[in-house]
């Protein structure tokens, strides 16, 4: 009998000791997230934090009462900056989720002073509760090209390809997959045109396309006037910029993360931080010299980018990065030793 009181006692503990780890900073107005979450419970998390947002009322979310929140890589209180100039969501929104590893996010568009901007946002969800909240902004003329108001048009969403349930038996490893998207990333930081690790080859398919806040940097019609033997970046796909060393502007690209891998479609999500603007000059891989206009001062762009993977290769790219400070240090680290 006594063994039984012990044992009912020490599980009271631990069930007390439980719901102190659990317990929101703040009461919450919905009750924990379940613990199998899938991938609709996912995205109604979004959803309701977006609520909560347009409300400026982060105690309507439930909550882990150690929550980190950061704003373009700065840690700070939950319910400030932002939380406080937020009109409400935009017509963009496209939703990644992972429930293995309890990561959801959002890339779209909010609307702050009568004008739309791009936030990338991450969710990490444990035994219930957000326990991380890590959202990134970037409004128009925040540096290199962008076209926030093409994504809010009404209407305007991502390409069907983008939905596609994988069959089981084409679905890659979370590690195959995560070693894709780094390879993009490694082609890209002192961009020589030799491919990955000198291969000779990237990681593409022949029809990749990448959007860049919002704007189209591959496979941009050219201009009827241009001349054809012109260097133009953004008329190329991503095969031809990468195998013609384009990005050499791109001195490191360090903090990697992969939080989130959706095998069943295909997707990883990541986050880096490009350095660049000491470089402005080079040679590409055809002989030619080619001088950037901009890369006039050192920078960084604090990058978050959404691949679509086919067959092992890239098909699609979307991202969202503003401008940041010069060897930014990610206030989430990195695993890729960068």
């Amino acid at each position: 009998m006594r063994s039984t009181l012990v044992a009912l006692g020490g599980a009271a503990i631990v069930a007390g000791l439980l719901a102190g780890c659990l317990s929101p900073n703040a009461e919450a107005s919905t009750g924990p997230i379940p613990l199998n979450c899938n991938r609709a419970c996912l995205e109604d998390v979004v959803n309701q934090y977006l609520a909560a947002l347009a409300a400026h009322d982060p105690k309507r979310l439930p909550l882990s009462a150690d929550v980190k929140y950061t704003e373009n890589d700065q840690v700070i209180q939950l319910g400030d900056g932002f939380w406080k100039t937020v009109q409400g969501p935009g017509n963009y929104k496209h939703i990644f989720a992972d429930p293995e590893a309890g990561q959801v996010v959002f890339m779209g568009t909010m609307h702050e002073a009568d004008k739309p901007l791009l936030m990338s946002l991450r969710l990490r969800i444990q035994l219930g509760r957000i326990t991380e909240i890590e959202s990134i902004y970037f409004r128009q003329g925040g540096g290199g090209p962008a076209n926030i108001a093409e994504l809010d048009k009404p209407g305007y969403k991502p390409e069907d390809m983008w939905f596609k349930t994988l069959p089981a038996a084409q679905r890659l490893s979370r590690p195959e997959m995560i070693s894709i998207a780094d390879a993009y990333f490694s082609g890209l930081e002192k961009n020589d045109g030799k491919g990955v690790n000198g291969t000779g080859t990237y990681p593409f398919t022949n029809d990749c396309d990448r959007i860049e806040n919002g704007s189209h940097t591959t496979n941009v019609p050219r201009s009827p006037n241009e001349p054809k033997d012109a260097i133009n970046g953004f008329a190329m796909d991503c095969m031809s910029q990468f195998k013609l060393g384009y990005y050499f502007v791109v001195q490191s690209i360090h903090d990697r993360r992969y939080p989130l891998v959706d095998a069943e479609r295909g997707v990883v999500w990541a986050h880096v931080v490009f350095d660049q603007g000491t470089v402005k000059s080079g040679i590409l891989s055809d002989g030619r010299p080619y001088t950037f206009s901009f890369f006039n001062s050192p920078s960084s762009i604090l990058v978050t980018e959404a691949f679509l993977i086919e067959n092992g290769k890239i098909r699609r790219v979307e991202m969202i990065g503003p401008a940041a400070f010069y060897h930014l240090t990610s206030a989430w680290g990195g695993i890729s030793g960068h």
